[in-house]
């Protein structure tokens, strides 16, 4: 009973086990990470997907060439512009990411990206990959850092989510093995957990960080959660001036809550699925989603983008003029200083606290009643002009 469904499965499985291997093999095989002030020209490539995101991540390029206007002038800085990443594209395509699309990106030294429409079960769209996953096994973009920072209630927290393996690695090569049994898979390497765990521990030791928490369910998911858990806590032996504490993600969640027991935690290391999901959490305590931004970095590649998505309806309804920039421009400073200019994102960053305060003169609101995104951006040029004066 069953036979031919099972053998079918199973062959399935094969080639994703050989294909996971064979990434394995790629991982070992990657160079040093690279040295942005070496490069003659660092080219910026501009990828605005589709939705609220070519509005947003507009907005974020025209910060960027107002900030880096000598670079710009100078050639140390050029921008490629990026199209084809709008959801029409890639289904006509057929592909998460076009070819044509990806050859461009992998012309870039980082990505400005905006938000990508993902199919899901309901939609009219046929079941392509998330353009983010395809972008970040593509090229490698093994890290997902995503930091959230509110002084006045203590919080100053940095997740390394680990962006290649866990739960999303295959998460559209799932198996209907009849129409009453689906299965999926998650992925955990040695190689892949040791690079996030070295990461997160050399941010907390060069940035005055003493305790790394490792999140995961390994209690439940034993085998790759639990190699997850005894790797990083591995990696934590070697750095022992810095607390290492394990926590359950479920747990987790809740205690982020705790106003007294949050101030403890300060740098995160965890699993794929479970980064998702809590920075989304940890981004509201700062004002939502539409105030975050996220790092995807690897080796030779990286990208940077809105933690939140493309936000549909409001270009239905007409309103994606007035769409909040906010968490592109977070991720605009963190572009800034992954590739050295320090000076100009810590700039970026000041004039964003001052703009996004309770007095601030100018609001978003994500409708007529406040101001459209362009308008926010020339307030905080003007703010960022005054502050230099």
């Amino acid at each position: 009973m069953f036979e031919e469904q099972i053998k079918a499965a199973s062959a399935k499985y094969e080639q994703l086990l050989r294909e996971q291997l064979e990434r394995n093999e790629r991982i070992k095989a990657v160079g040093d990470f690279v040295d942005y002030k070496a490069l003659d020209t660092i080219v910026i490539g501009i990828c605005g997907g589709d939705g609220i995101g070519p509005i947003i991540c507009k907005e974020s390029e025209r910060m960027l060439r107002f900030l880096l206007k000598d670079e710009v002038e100078s050639g140390k800085v050029v921008f490629k512009e990026i199209d084809g990443l709008t959801i029409e594209n890639r289904v006509a395509a057929n592909k998460a990411i076009p070819d044509d699309v990806m050859e461009q990106l992998k012309a870039c030294h980082v990505i400005l990206k905006g938000p990508t429409t993902t199919p899901q079960a309901g939609d009219p769209w046929p079941n392509i990959e998330s353009a983010n996953v395809a972008m970040r096994k593509a090229l490698d973009l093994f890290c997902n850092l995503r930091p959230v920072k509110i002084p006045e209630q203590g919080i100053d927290w940095a997740f390394f989510r680990e962006n290649t393996e866990g739960a999303y690695a295959v998460g559209s090569k799932g198996v209907n093995v009849t129409d009453e049994l689906a299965t999926d898979f998650v992925v955990t390497t040695t190689e892949g957990t040791e690079r996030i765990a070295r990461l997160a521990y050399n941010y907390a030791r060069d940035n005055g960080k003493g305790r790394v928490s490792i999140i995961t369910k390994a209690n439940i998911i034993k085998t790759t959660d639990g190699k997850f858990l005894n790797i990083c806590k591995r990696i934590g032996e070697e750095y022992p001036e810095i607390v290492t504490d394990e926590w359950y993600i479920d747990i987790t969640t809740a205690k982020l809550i705790d106003e007294k027991r949050r101030r403890d935690f300060k740098v995160f290391v965890l699993p794929n699925l479970y980064g998702d999901i809590i920075t989304d959490e940890a981004a509201e305590f700062q004002g939502g989603v539409g105030t975050a931004g996220s790092a995807n970095i690897g080796k030779k590649y990286a990208m940077f983008e809105a933690i939140h998505g493309s936000a549909p309806r409001m270009i239905k309804e007409g309103r994606g003029a007035y769409a909040d920039p906010c968490s592109m421009l977070r991720a605009t400073v963190m572009l800034l200083n992954h590739i050295g200019y320090q000076d100009k994102a810590a700039a970026l960053e000041k004039a964003l606290d001052i703009c996004t305060a309770a007095d601030a003169k100018m609001a978003i609101t994500g409708r007529e009643d406040g101001c459209t995104c362009e308008e926010f951006g020339n307030y905080l040029m003007e703010t960022i002009t005054n502050l230099n004066e």
